[in-house]
Formats: C-alpha cells, sequence, structure tokens
C-alpha cells in the first residue's frame, strides 16, 4: 500500500527533501499581534524575521485547523501524520479531529505526537519514510515509530531566549536568570515533549561540546543512526557541530537543514536544534 506523509509546518523541510520523502506540510500560523502569516512555501522567512526582532509586542504561533488536517487526509486517502509535540502546540489535537473527519470520508490515517519539534520530526520522517519505501506493514510502521519517538532524543541551545520566554514556554524566573548570568541554556525535551533544561554553556566553543557532549550522556547508540540538526540563519555553527559529531560518534548520516517559520519564530535568530 502506498503512504503519503502529512507533517505540520514544525517539520522543517527543504524543497528537496520534501520531494525526497513525499511530504504533504500543513502549514500553522505565525502571528505578530494581530498581523498573520501562514508558514507555507511562500512565506518570505527573511522579511518574517526582519519584522520579528523589531517588534515588541506578543509573539505567537496558531494550530492548522481539523478542516486543514482532514483536507490533507483526503486527498492523500491512506497516510501518517507527523506533529510537533502536544505539550506545545494543540496541533496534535487538531490532527486528531481532522482525522476523525477524514475516517469519515474513507480515509485510513495515523498520527504520530513526535514529542519533539523542528529537528525531531524530521528524523521521524525519515525513519518512516525508510520503512514505507521497504514495504513494511503498518502495524510494524505503527509500532516501531512508537518506540523510536520514545528512545529519540532532542536538544537545543539558543542565542536568545525572548520569544520562548513571551510564549510561556519557558518560565519568567529561569529565562532572567539566564539572560542575567549571560549563558546558553542547552536544553531539549524531557522524554514526554514537554521543554527542559539541561545544562549551559558560555561562548561557541563550549555550545559545541555540551552540544556533543549530550549525545554520550543520552546513554543512546548511534551506531548507523540517522541525525538531524536544524539552524535558524546559523549554517556556520550547525557545520562545526555537523563535523565535531561525525569526529566523535558513527552516524550513518546528519543531516543539516535551515528552519522554516514556526521554528525560527521559536529557536529565534542563531537558534540549533538537534534530534537523534
Amino acid at each position: 500500500m502506498s503512504y503519503k506523509i502529512i507533517a505540520d509546518s514544525c517539520c522543517d523541510l527543504t524543497p528537496d527533501l520534501r520531494q525526497k520523502l513525499d511530504i504533504v506540510s500543513v502549514p500553522l500560523s505565525l502571528n505578530l499581534g494581530e498581523e498573520s502569516f501562514t508558514d507555507d512555501e511562500k512565506l518570505n522567512l527573511h522579511e518574517f524575521m526582519r519584522k520579528m526582532r523589531s517588534y515588541s509586542g506578543k509573539i505567537g504561533s496558531a494550530c492548522p485547523s481539523p478542516g486543514m488536517y482532514k483536507n490533507a487526509f483526503v486527498e492523500a486517502v491512506t497516510s501518517f501524520a507527523i506533529t510537533i509535540s502536544g505539550n506545545l502546540s494543540g496541533s496534535f489535537a487538531s490532527a486528531m479531529l481532522g482525522k476523525s473527519l477524514a475516517e469519515e470520508k474513507g480515509a485510513e490515517v495515523h498520527v504520530f505526537d513526535s514529542k519533539s519539534a523542528s529537528a525531531g520530526e524530521v528524523l521521524i520522517a525519515l525513519k518512516l519514510r525508510n520503512m514505507i519505501n521497504d514495504g513494511i506493514n503498518k502495524s510494524k510502521i505503527i509500532s516501531s515509530i512508537n518506540s523510536f519517538i520514545k528512545e529519540m532524543k532532542t536538544y537545543f541551545v539558543l542565542d536568545s531566549i525572548d520569544n520562548l520566554v513571551k510564549n510561556g514556554r519557558l518560565g519568567k524566573i529561569t529565562g532572567k536568570l539566564i539572560s542575567v548570568l549571560n549563558i546558553k541554556p542547552i536544553m531539549g525535551s524531557d522524554g514526554d515533549g514537554n521543554i527542559a533544561l539541561f545544562s549551559h554553556a558560555r561562548g561557541q566553543n563550549q555550545v559545541l561540546e555540551k552540544l556533543s557532549a549530550t549525545i554520550d550522556k543520552s546513554g543512546k547508540s548511534t551506531d548507523g543512526e540517522s541525525m538531524v540538526i536544524t539552524h535558524c540563519n546559523n549554517p556556520g555553527l550547525a557545520e562545526k557541530l555537523m563535523n565535531l559529531i561525525k569526529e566523535r560518534h558513527n552516524f550513518k548520516e546528519i543531516l543539516v537543514v535551515p528552519t522554516r517559520g514556526v521554528s525560527s519564530l521559536y529557536a529565534n535568530d542563531k537558534g540549533i536544534i538537534m534530534a537523534f
């Protein structure tokens, strides 16, 4: 059976990667006060980031509607969907409502809560597409991807945490302490899709060392596995991180991908996210 992959736009994809993985993207909305932007291929990310940097009011995002998901599922007929962590966004809940509506029309859908975002969603999509291409049956795919999500690790470091604090993704006291101490927090998923603080660094070299060290501390084997690194306007640091990890670990492949709209909103300029 032929399966499409449906993912919300927090799954950061270049046009080539979207084509390779045969993914349909369902866009979130990005909000700077009353001004709204659709996070799709038409978004001028450079212009959006310029506006975001100069905007001092409330910044946020809105998940796709159930109807948008329903339309994507019905058109695909048989599909798997991947969403940003249900503890960070309503995208998973919306996709589940869209699934119910689509199944009334005869579609066949399974929705995965990534318990992650950005690089984590891309990594799941890579594994999912490989399993589909290998002809693995649906029940085995679902159990394998659920196990993969449970074991997956996601970490990130931000140059600015302002947007996370503004949107309640990080406590104000923690955010103020980080700003006062002028440190770069090493954060990531707590395993259930919530943001947790794991470590901190000062300066680029420490950032690289600490991110690399999280791989060893995670206890997860890297042999023959894939890694995804996403970045917001920071290809230099992303490449340095990739090269350092290649020296120290045995990943089969490491993909470096620029962030799209919603990931750029929260990661902010120079943010780095990695998942393995």
